[in-house]
């Protein structure tokens, strides 16, 4: 129907603007940065490796050419490599080596060629495998502007913004207009081919249609007899639901656990295949660590697993890595004869790249580059059938997002997909997965943190009906490197709408076409959950159902309607559009002391958190006792009861005038906050942890400012080194430790908290800790942050022990 069109053009149209906001923002920080510093500032700032020299040049997964490079003992002292933020995954460059802090000079030529250009000196690729010493660059010939990579004897790496990823996901939303719009491809306007195939599963989730009824399953027999009843009734509804289920996992409540199980049942066939995936890397790797260590069922093999990925980005296990790709690849029965190629291709690659008697010259090696092509073609041949035969015996594929959509699973469909942590995915990562299956299965939590948006701005986004998603807002908010990227909520509705027809048999509903207006705040309370409340309020009704007993009504399903910011996540809008029945909650959690639960759960999860009898009292005294330090016995009662008897802490430092300070102020420009004073008193919380016979390694200390994080550092780090761990609460998401402080940092007379309004970022700060959370802050500033932080204000009053910091 064309008002449906128009609905589904919209969202996909705004989609793109969207992500080619974000793809430019993430340029531009990059480049700002490249063109801005000198190498040795670049080095500093951890974006370059200066002075390397190529060790060896090998053939990879695909025919990638692997060029490792080191630091060599004519140019440095010490072979291990400074600080830096190069990982594995990320895009880099090698170029010629410039040591100048001035102008770039033009480099000079490289040893054995006649007259090689800057272009030609310099190869982009991916980083596949880094340690303290060497480095390996990944990079794919068919990429490069010219096969012979003819490098200088010097180098360096720099790190560059991540295109392919964008290209992914914009493929991905192209992909989905063809899909839903059912236009035909076109190259060029050449060779149209027909459009995909509308699947049900496509319909549910662009609200063309509604959910099928359940599916009648026969009673389950559980695999695991631990499982609770929430995890149970969550198994059960994902197994019965036809296209799409949704499982909201609040902190600590045994997501990853319910997964495993529904993995399990659904490996009950045979014939089926389920593809896994995540938003990192991480989350990947811990269900697959999981899957790995599953006993072999009484009738029948263990799981044949298969993970996708560069060997390097995985776990450092043995295990885990015997399941990647490459792996299983390479212990074949075709796997010799590819070995075979791969030695001549290597050996040829060692001898163009310099090894021996020198590089050779002319026509000696254009003949030489041509039998690398000849070589290269027949190993991605060969290789190609044993990447086929693996991929065809696995029952569970494991990728992340992004990972599914390489040449690997070209091809390969699934009947189910599996998304974790898909609250902290962009949308459109997850539609690159979701084309390859029938049936969606999404789980994470919507009331922690989303994910890292680079383009957010406060300026008002309204563009008008004519030209909604397909003019690009400028300007652009301020990105410090320093912080992690302030979170905003999704936006307000009220706007103009008018009345369209929404899938089949759906009822008319009034639409709003737009995106809802940014919020002027980034760091406004009403983010998430309270300002989709809000928009259910002002959303036209024609049936009502109560939600959460209370007098208000809303409309299920909603109309889609264009995102506002890629913070809203496939989960999110998920739920707006279906409400509740599209989920089921977990409702027992199995990491916090029952006090330190009670907060959250009170003020995020309805009050339906429950605490686990094993973890519901225990405290840091307990865990001294299995740590056999043997120091209670030294302890006086009210020194054990402060210490080690007490779930939840707060040092109050109103009135102090512990203020903080802008690292930078004096004329840098990170622009991120510390506190002096409230780190002192950070550490010696920490001292008093370890006296009592906590080991540093139980120990997180947490805050959401960068500048702050690298002050504990140089604090705490001679003390007690690296086990201790001290970071950011946003990269501390996902994992616990048994006693976290948390330095909130904001002090000052203008009661200005920042970004400390995110409730999700707060929610995540404060359901890391186990046993014991120690809270560090000004109360007379953080209570005037809006209602959250005053309820938080208020609970911590009447249930923490207050403790003044400057009486210590």
């Amino acid at each position: 129907m064309t008002s449906d069109a128009s609905l589904l053009s919209s969202f996909i149209a705004r989609q793109r603007v969207l992500l080619k906001r974000e793809r430019d923002a993430d340029i531009e920080r990059s480049s700002l940065l490249l063109s801005n510093c000198g190498p040795k500032l670049l080095e500093q700032k951890g974006l370059a490796l200066l002075g390397l020299g190529v060790v060896g040049v090998n053939v990879g997964l695909g025919g990638k050419t692997l060029i490792e490079l080191e630091r060599p003992s004519a140019y440095h002292t010490s072979p291990i490599f400074p600080p830096h933020t190069l990982r594995t995954g990320d895009i880099a460059r090698i170029e010629p080596n410039v040591s100048s802090t001035g102008p770039t000079k033009k480099p000079k030529k490289a040893v054995g060629s006649a007259d090689t250009k800057d272009k030609d000196a310099q190869a982009e690729g991916v980083v596949y495998k880094i340690s303290e010493t060497r480095i390996v660059i990944a990079v794919d010939p068919s990429d490069s502007s010219s096969d012979d990579l003819n490098l200088p004897e010097r180098c360096r790496v720099v790190k560059l913004a991540n295109s392919v990823t964008y290209d992914r996901m914009d493929r991905a939303i192209d992909y989905l207009e063809r899909t839903v719009l059912q236009t035909p491809s076109s190259d060029n306007g050449k060779d149209k081919s027909s459009p995909p195939e509308l699947t049900p599963l496509v319909q549910v989730l662009m609200a063309m249609k509604r959910p099928a009824p359940k599916l009648p399953v026969p009673p389950i027999q559980f695999f695991d007899e631990t499982l609770n009843p929430s995890q149970r009734e969550a198994i059960k509804f994902c197994l019965e639901s036809p296209e799409v289920a949704c499982i909201h996992g609040p902190p600590g409540t045994g997501k990853t656990h319910t997964l495993i199980e529904i993995i399990r049942q659904l490996a009950r066939n045979p014939s089926a295949r389920v593809l896994v995936c995540g938003a990192s890397n991480l989350s990947v790797d811990n269900i697959l660590e999981r899957l790995l260590a599953l006993p072999a069922p009484d009738s029948g093999e263990k799981l044949k697993v298969t993970r996708i990925g560069h060997p390097a980005r995985v776990m450092a296990n043995e295990g885990v890595l015997s399941s990647t790709l490459e792996v299983k690849a390479s212990r074949t029965d075709q796997a010799a004869l590819v070995k075979d190629v791969k030695n001549e291709l290597e050996a040829t690659l060692g001898v163009l790249s310099g090894k021996g008697k020198g590089r050779p010259k002319g026509l000696e090696r254009k003949k030489m580059w041509e039998e690398v092509k000849a070589l290269r073609k027949e190993y991605r041949q060969r290789e190609g059938g044993i990447v086929t035969s693996v991929l065809g015996e696995s029952q569970v594929v494991l990728a992340t997002c992004h990972s599914s959509g390489g040449r690997q699973l070209r091809n390969h469909q699934f009947d189910v997909v599996i998304i974790d942590e898909a609250t902290q995915a962009l949308e459109a990562v997850c539609w690159i997965p979701i084309m390859k299956a029938k049936k969606l299965i999404l789980a994470g939590d919507p009331m922690q943190l989303p994910p890292t948006i680079l383009s957010l701005d406060k300026k008002k986004d309204k563009p008008s009906k004519k030209t909604m998603g397909n003019k690009a807002q400028k300007g652009g908010s301020k990105v410090t490197k320093s912080d992690k990227t302030k979170t905003v909520g999704k936006g307000k509705g009220g706007e103009k709408s008018k009345n369209t027809k929404v899938g089949s048999g759906s009822e008319t509903q009034d639409q709003d076409i737009q995106p809802p207006p940014d919020s002027e705040d980034s760091g406004d309370e009403d983010s998430g959950a309270d300002t989709e409340a809000k928009e259910d309020e002002e959303a036209p009704k024609t049936k009502t159902t109560k939600v959460n007993s209370s007098s208000k009504t809303t409309v299920y399903p909603r109309p889609l309607r264009p995102p506002h910011t890629l913070e809203t996540t496939l989960f999110d809008r998920l739920e707006r559009i279906y409400g509740p029945s599209i989920k089921k909650m977990l409702d027992v959690q199995y990491r916090m002391h029952e006090k330190i639960c009670e907060f959250p759960s009170k003020t995020l999860y309805e009050g339906k958190l429950e605490s686990h009898g094993k973890v519901k009292g225990w405290l840091l005294e307990g865990l001294v006792l299995e740590n056999g330090e043997g120091k209670i016995d030294g302890m006086d009662e009210e020194e054990k009861k402060e210490v080690l008897g007490t779930p939840v802490a707060f040092y109050d430092t109103a009135g102090c005038e512990y203020f903080e300070r802008i690292e930078g102020e004096d004329g840098g420009d990170e622009g991120s906050k510390c506190n002096e004073n409230e780190a002192q008193v950070v550490v010696r919380w920490v001292e008093s942890m370890v006296n009592a016979g906590i080991k540093p390694e139980q120990i997180a200390v947490i805050t959401p400012y960068q500048a702050q994080v690298t002050l504990l550092t140089t604090l705490l780090r001679p003390l007690y080194g690296s086990e201790l761990e001290i970071g950011t609460v946003d990269g501390m998401q996902g994992r616990e430790k048994d006693a976290v402080g948390i330095s909130l940092v904001r002090s000052n007379d203008q009661r200005e908290v920042g970004f400390l309004k995110e409730k999700r970022r707060l929610n995540v700060a404060m359901t890391r800790a186990k046993r014991h959370l120690c809270i560090v802050g000004d109360s007379s500033t953080i209570v005037h942050g809006g209602s959250y932080l005053k309820k938080w204000m208020k609970w911590l009053e009447g249930n923490a022990d207050v403790r003044y910091a400057d009486l210590e």
